[in-house]
């Protein structure tokens, strides 16, 4: 139960004359992490072994997912950090400038994420809606200048967090936002963020997905076996893709936002509110990190590709001698 006290703790709610009990906390961020670390580096390493070595010819979607599934690894490689932190109850043994690398990292891969999902509802989108514009609109060349911008954005955006990034040295926290001097700067740079990658992407998904939904019902769509499995996939990156949004991202970013605007108040929120405030971030933090493990089933589920290379690697090779050919996405 949060209580009024003069002193403060050492973690998120140092900003206030209030005392959480997070020991929760320190078990359920170490080991959702642990379990996306996992889970999640098995199955992107799977996704980008079949797509760098498997992959015989690169389409735009196949661009868009390698960049996806290099976002999602580099975001899981910054998790065994975080676990050794919280397991050790905020305890950061690596120093401020690796506190900062982390956070960086930690957040540029999130939003790359997002982008990239964004990306590839888009060019489904115009697949299916503008099949015959999308001969000239979509192509392998304009992917890779695509995929270049969004890194480019996601460097530029994200840099900012190198500076609000500090350590505590006195109890050696690694602020998940900042120190209290800066919140308020803090806290319009994040509400930016949001609203730039994450609001914007999620309502052109919205748009998107719900345009297809509409071609995809419409008499005479779907005829012929291979216009059938095209419309298919369609129906599953759909899914797939909604999924990773509603899920993982959205409540993220609410309860992070609700979060965010208890502390900027302070003394006119109530302990207890910010305390609930507080938890249902932190809960909702182990979900953004499990869009990590959704993204393969992008991968295996929505392109033909990987599910042909499956296949065949089960097959035995002995038996014609022959090595299995590469697939396309």
């Amino acid at each position: 139960m949060a209580t009024f006290n003069n002193t403060t703790i050492a973690n998120a709610s140092d900003l206030y004359s209030c005392i959480f009990d997070e020991t929760f906390k320190y078990i359920l961020l170490p080991v959702s992490y642990s379990l996306v670390f996992v889970f999640g580096l098995g199955l992107n390493i799977t996704a980008m072994y079949v797509i760098l070595f498997r992959t015989k010819q690169w389409k735009p979607n196949t661009i868009y997912m390698i960049n996806l599934n290099a976002c999602d690894t580099l975001y899981i490689l910054t998790l065994p950090f975080l676990i050794y932190y919280y397991a050790d109850e905020n305890a950061w043994p690596f120093g401020e400038l690796m506190c900062k690398l982390i956070r960086f990292l930690f957040y540029t891969n999130l939003y790359g994420s997002i982008l990239f999902l964004s990306c590839i509802s888009v060019h489904r989108f115009i697949g299916v809606c503008h099949p015959v514009r999308s001969l000239s609109w979509t192509n392998a060349r304009r992917a890779r200048f695509i995929s270049l911008c969004i890194w480019a954005t996601m460097l530029i955006f994200q840099a900012p967090i190198l500076y609000f990034s500090r350590m505590k040295s006195d109890t050696m926290v690694c602020y998940d936002t900042t120190s209290k001097e800066l919140f308020n700067d803090f806290l319009v740079y994040s509400s930016v963020v949001m609203l730039l990658l994450f609001v914007l992407p999620f309502g052109v998904v919205l748009v998107c997905n719900a345009m297809m939904v509409k071609k995809l019902r419409e008499p005479g769509v779907g005829d012929g076996p291979m216009s059938q499995k095209s419309k298919q996939k369609s129906v599953k990156m759909i899914i797939i893709v909604l999924v990773a949004f509603m899920l993982c991202f959205l409540p993220f970013h609410v309860n992070r936002s609700i979060y965010y605007g208890f502390r900027y108040l302070d003394k006119q929120v109530s302990c207890s509110m910010l305390e609930i405030a507080s938890m249902a971030y932190k809960i909702t933090r182990p979900l953004a990190s499990a869009n990590s493990c959704i993204d393969p089933i992008l991968y295996f589920m929505a392109g033909q590709g990987f599910k042909s290379s499956i296949k065949r690697n089960k097959s035995p090779v002995g038996r014609s001698g022959k090595k299995p050919p590469s697939t396309s996405l």
